[in-house]
């Protein structure tokens, strides 16, 4: 049997996952100021999973990577689902 996708498929479901929490408490403390780190998470989990032999490894640091990217998006919307009321809004936070 091969369970390979099946690994994959279970990390895609839990990176995903974390990075529900990441963005919203990234948000509330930080602020959408924290894109970069985002950014730069990415693209080097990215180019990481380029030069990996082991394809499960690779593929789940590719999904890491492409999360981390696609959560900039995220932490964007999270910031107007705060201005909705949607979402608590920091009270500490400056801007």
């Amino acid at each position: 049997m091969n369970f390979e996708g099946l690994i994959i498929g279970l990390a895609s479901f839990a990176i995903i996952g974390a990075f529900h929490p990441i963005v919203i408490k990234g948000e509330y403390y930080i602020g959408k100021k924290i894109w970069p780190a985002f950014l730069v998470a990415g693209l080097l989990l990215i180019a990481a999973s380029a030069l990996l032999q082991n394809i499960v490894l690779s593929a789940i640091i590719a999904i890491t990577g492409f999360s981390s990217l696609w959560s900039i998006h995220e932490l964007f919307e999270q910031e107007q689902r705060v201005e909705r009321g949607w979402f608590p809004r920091n009270p500490n936070k400056r801007g």
